[in-house]
């Protein structure tokens, strides 16, 4: 298997790897986050609270950070690309069957499935990439899965806050679900079968033994624990501005709350950008950047005019994933082996934040209402700032990346 060649940019399979990639990315955010426009209208129709409603999101975050730990050890078994196709197709069919489900516990049991079942996608395919695709090529081909997944994430808020308007929260969850099938089904056409993949075992005790190396490690420590900070401020933004815009002075529909989301597009030109900044000046000037821009851009929010606003939330999406983008790949840079399992960690912090910053900030919003929830974020990016600084001090594994 060795001796197969790896798939190289400008060749069909490249192409088809790319398309499949950008699928699966797209498959996985929109499904994933198509439910966060719709918190406001889960609490009036479930008559539950919006820290409650959050659930319908945090759920699923929660469910998929624990799978994550043990997904890509179950991949090695199973195969990548069977792990993925499942993955994808599985939880469009689960998204289906929740737009039909007329109670709320229910409901919530079935975003939990999804969680679970998506955790097979993140954490196998960069795994696959690394694999197949050659290391000349492969930066090309991650920043498209990349791309793809932003893209998930702006369409599945958009394109529900549209179609919830003018036909019901469950039709249009019935047509993410419909969307993230279609994506599936090109991920399973396009997606060359893998080459260089060697089946194993099931080994429990060497990935305990690869997550505790990567615990010990106090870089990775701090790295994972910005994870944690950023993703938790970025998510409780967009879970709970839906429940401002949409109640006076503002009074916006399903509809224009759901075109503001379109300022995630900020967020996906960011990461590439910060990542070729952070080549060249270093990625412990760039994480702090960053994070400041998005803390600066929580407060903006406070304003009461609309504008201003939409500039706060375009400022943190700009810079989470810009923090994103340097933190992620630090971690690569600095795990000394088993990097397929540091990235879990990172993932599963990551996606924890958004479970419960995620859902703690419905008790700010109680609370405080938007300056409360304000306050809760600016605590968890000013520490973020804080560890950052801490990084810069910390003894690097990659030589050249301060």
């Amino acid at each position: 298997m060795e001796s197969e060649p790896h798939i190289t940019r400008g060749t069909a399979a490249f192409r088809r790897t790319n398309l499949a990639m950008f699928a699966a990315g797209f498959a996985t955010f929109a499904l994933m986050y198509c439910v966060q426009p719709l918190l406001p209208v889960f609490a009036t129709d479930f008559h539950v609270s919006p820290l409650v409603s959050s659930f319908a999101l945090s759920l699923t975050t929660f469910t998929l950070a624990g799978a994550l730990l043990v997904a890509s050890a179950l991949s090695e078994v199973w195969g990548r690309k069977p792990m993925m196709v499942a993955s994808i197709l599985g939880a469009a069919v689960l998204t289906m069957i929740s737009a039909a489900i007329p109670h709320w516990g229910w409901f919530l049991v079935m975003r939990a499935a999804i969680g679970l079942v998506l955790s097979g996608l993140p954490a196998v395919a960069m795994g696959y990439l690394a694999e197949e695709i050659d290391p000349k090529s492969i930066g090309l081909a991650m920043g498209l899965y990349v791309g793809g997944s932003g893209f998930g994430g702006m369409t599945g808020r958009l394109l529900t806050g549209i179609l919830a308007d003018g036909f019901g929260w469950r039709r249009a969850t019935a047509t993410i679900g419909v969307v993230g099938l279609v994506s599936g089904l090109i991920f399973l056409r396009s997606l060359p079968p893998s080459r260089h993949f060697t089946r194993r075992s099931f080994a429990l005790g060497s990935l305990a033994r690869a997550y505790r190396a990567h615990l010990a490690d106090p870089a990775l420590r701090l790295l994972f624990a910005e994870a944690f900070l950023i993703m938790g401020g970025f998510v409780t933004v967009y879970n709970y501005i839906t429940f401002r815009l949409l109640a006076p002075p503002f009074d916006l529909s399903q509809t224009l709350v759901g075109l503001i989301f379109a300022v995630y597009l900020v967020g996906v030109a960011s990461s590439a950008w910060m990542g070729h900044l952070a080549s060249r000046f270093g990625r412990s000037r760039m994480l702090p950047l960053g994070i400041a821009i998005e803390l600066t851009g929580v407060v903006v929010t406070l304003s009461g005019s609309l504008p201003l606003i939409v500039l706060g939330i375009a400022l943190v999406t700009f810079g989470f994933f810009a923090s994103h983008s340097v933190a992620s790949s630090w971690v690569g840079a600095q795990a000394r082996g088993a990097r397929a399992q540091a990235a879990a960690l990172y993932l599963f912090l990551y996606y924890m934040g958004s479970s419960v910053t995620g859902s703690v900030g419905g008790l700010a919003w109680s609370a405080g209402g938007w300056a409360g929830v304000v306050g809760m974020i600016v605590i968890l990016l000013a520490i973020g700032l804080v560890l950052a600084r801490r990084l810069a001090n910390l003894p690097s594994a990659a030589p050249g990346i301060i």
